[in-house]
């Protein structure tokens, strides 16, 4: 498989980049400042774009079976970057016909899922959507960016992000979040997004993914 990987230097990014070829997959890897992603491979491209301008992207996606996002904002000072970003993105794959796209948003994005216990219900989900509710708006309309796209996509929704090693072992829910679940691995949302790119059934799907 031939894969561009967003938001490479990240920590979902880089364990995207380090699967992928472990994986013996061909990777190319987008970023602003190559000085960041501490990985080097006879497989692995390091291309430095401005991911908002979807003319410098075309050449990151020319050729390549599937685009892989983890593009975000790291608060709600820098929100914006996921929604104008994954439309540049987008345009670059559907210019190069590259026909699959999986980006990475965030269980707050959606409604809290039936089964949820009442004081994440209540309590904490709200005010996790209060704080940030920026980075959030990004991803809701990043979202919808995504839903517009003619490409093969699937949204996947993580809840909190942890720098544990791969466990191999974590939950789906198609269509939402993982009730009662509020926590994943890095590692493991990689593993569950290449899992997910030959998967036909998450293919314009909204797929929740947590521990």
């Amino acid at each position: 498989m031939r894969c561009t990987v967003f938001g490479a230097t990240g920590g979902t990014g880089t364990q995207l980049v380090r699967q992928a070829l472990d994986a013996g997959h061909e990777v190319t890897a987008v970023v602003r400042d190559p000085g960041r992603l501490d990985v080097r491979h006879e497989r692995l491209e390091i291309v430095t774009a401005e991911v908002t301008d979807d003319a410098t992207l075309r050449p990151a996606v020319r050729g390549r079976d599937v685009a892989l996002s983890a593009l975000g904002a790291t608060g709600n000072r820098t929100a914006g970057i996921a929604s104008r970003g994954t439309r540049a993105i987008l345009r670059a794959l559907e210019a190069e016909g590259v026909p699959r796209y999986l980006g990475v948003s965030a269980v707050p994005v959606g409604p809290t899922p039936p089964g949820e216990n009442p004081l994440f219900r209540v309590t904490l989900a709200p005010l996790v959507r209060r704080v940030f509710r920026e980075v959030y708006a990004d991803l809701a309309a990043m979202e919808a960016v995504i839903r517009e796209s003619s490409v093969e996509w699937t949204i996947v929704r993580p809840p909190q992000l942890t720098d544990e090693s791969l466990s191999g072992s974590y939950q789906r829910s198609m269509g939402g979040a993982v009730p009662r679940s509020h926590r994943i691995a890095r590692a493991d949302l990689a593993h569950a997004m290449l899992a997910m790119v030959d998967e036909a059934a998450t293919v314009r799907q909204v797929v929740g993914v947590a521990a």
